[in-house]
């Protein structure tokens, strides 16, 4: 039985949706790795380091062409903070479950892209919808998680495995599972991808939008049925 604590969390905030959202992006990375460039769209430290090293070579045109991923992961975010406010207008949906949506339809969309189409289609377009993804699901039940990258989720168990071997607190050996739990999702995704990279090719990213299509459900059935009055709540991290 869940105590009240875990009651007060909505269902976006539980720590599987993180776990599907994980998958998903270590699905994503690996795909545009494999097949569309051999670059990872998720996060922008990569491209920034890219982006300084075209710049300080004075390669304008490798400069200028990099700005495009990064812009596309800036307008992201931008987009991310400005329509939940009209989504929350509407009172039917959550933007969190809005954007799962669009997210499996980019995807879905993606994955009928002919193999000769240019790689920026797809590298851009990935850029986009983690960029929403990483600004909009902020918290696993209290606890501040990234959903798209796994540099954070790899401090946090070595600070939480410490304090747990220093303290045996149990807060921190939930925190380090839960950190650990997303690492291994993210890896889950990634290993199967590429995997399916091999013999579906570009249709082998429709693999994440199956991933996202269960916590799409799941969220939508809250905000139907279960949350349907608390659609003005805001998740914690916002």
């Amino acid at each position: 039985m869940e105590n009240n604590e875990e009651k007060s969390f909505l269902e976006c905030e539980r720590w599987w949706i993180f776990v599907i959202l994980m998958t998903a992006a270590g699905w994503l990375g690996a795909f545009t790795y494999t097949l569309r460039g051999n670059v990872f769209c998720n996060a922008q430290t990569g491209n920034f380091v890219l982006l300084a090293m075209a710049i300080g070579n004075a390669k304008w045109s490798r400069a200028g062409y990099l700005l495009i991923p990064i812009s596309s992961y800036f307008l992201g975010t931008i987009i991310s903070e400005i329509l939940p406010n009209l989504v929350k207008k509407k009172n039917i949906l959550r933007w969190d479950t809005v954007l799962i949506g669009v997210e499996i339809i980019v995807i879905l969309i993606l994955g009928f892209l002919p193999e000769d189409a240019p790689y920026q289609i797809s590298q851009v377009a990935i850029n986009f919808i983690c960029s929403m993804q990483y600004n909009t699901f902020r918290q696993a039940q209290g606890i501040p998680m990234a959903t798209t990258f796994c540099t954070n989720h790899v401090r946090q168990t070595s600070v939480h495995l410490v304090k747990w071997a220093r303290n045996k607190n149990p807060e921190s050996l939930m925190r380090f599972s839960r950190h650990a739990l997303m690492l291994a999702a993210f890896v889950f995704g990634g290993v199967m991808s590429a995997a399916l990279c091999n013999t579906f090719l570009g249709k082998a990213v429709w693999g994440a939008a199956a991933v996202l299509f269960i916590g799409f459900v799941d969220l939508l059935y809250a905000d139907l049925k279960t949350e349907k009055g608390q659609l003005d709540r805001k998740p914690r991290g916002h």
